[in-house]
């Protein structure tokens, strides 16, 4: 190592020692008034993880008393910026719980459900924390209907269910793309019902119309006239709401031959 390095090095050490020492001989004093103050400071350098443990400490202590409304504030924020946010959120709902009629029980209430939404994983991941967020935002709404919070809370909650109806869809076009038919219609259909406004619906559709076809050609001989009837059925469905769809080729030609297989077996 290059001797300029080297003395940089010991000088940033020489720098760091002495603060760690005295946090660590703060952290271990049962100076509670000056591990308030320091909390503090700690908070707004933002070194929150210091923060933290000092308010950790705290928090038993004061309990109860017009401090402790402030530190189980602080203490959930240090959470969240240090991207704990499942215990933030815990600890910002345990803040509305203890301080309901607290200035900050709106605020905390929101920052409850929005640690739930920064929680919340891409599509592909196991949703509770998506359907948590959306929960706690409705209860936030149903709470507060007149907070100058309702547009982002609502955008939020848009969001989120973009996400549910992302994975709704890609659940339902795994099935199809595995060759599982019968679970893939059930599934279109499921996530159309629960989705209705989708920006899939027209691909969703005709896949419905195709799974239910070729499960159909596929079935044992006494279920195949009502499994074809389905189909035809979803056909009808699919051009009447969009009969200028760039599908229309292809199931035409699947239309015309589940009327010749219908009057064949009829």
């Amino acid at each position: 190592m290059n001797l300029k390095y080297k003395h940089l090095l010991i000088v940033a050490l020489l720098a760091v020692f002495p603060t760690s020492c005295k946090y660590q001989k703060l952290l271990k004093s049962n100076d509670n008034k000056e591990k308030y103050e320091q909390a503090k400071n700690y908070y707004e350098e933002g070194d929150y993880a210091k923060s933290l443990t000092l308010y950790e400490q705290l928090i038993p202590i004061y309990r109860g008393t017009e401090k402790g409304e402030e530190i189980s504030y602080y203490y959930a924020y240090c959470n969240y910026h240090l991207r704990n946010y499942i215990l933030a959120g815990h600890y910002f709902r345990k803040f509305t719980s203890s301080f309901p009629n607290s200035q900050f029980a709106e605020e905390c209430t929101f920052m409850n459900a929005y640690c739930y939404y920064l929680d919340s994983p891409k599509s592909t991941l196991a949703q509770e924390s998506t359907f948590k967020a959306l929960t706690e935002f409705s209860l936030y709404l149903g709470r507060y209907p007149e907070s100058e919070r309702a547009e982002e809370c609502n955008d939020l909650i848009d969001d989120l269910s973009r996400k549910l109806q992302k994975k709704s869809y890609e659940n339902a076009i795994l099935y199809y793309k595995v060759g599982q038919y019968k679970a893939a219609s059930v599934a279109l259909k499921s996530s159309l019902e629960h989705f209705p406004d989708s920006e899939h619906r027209e691909e969703m559709m005709y896949l419905i119309i195709k799974s239910e076809y070729t499960y159909a050609i596929n079935s044992v001989h006494g279920k195949t006239v009502d499994r074809l009837n389905d189909a035809l059925q979803e056909y009808k469905t699919f051009v009447r709401k969009f009969p200028e769809s760039k599908h229309m080729k292809e199931l035409s030609k699947i239309n015309n031959d589940i009327n010749k297989k219908l009057d064949f077996l009829n």
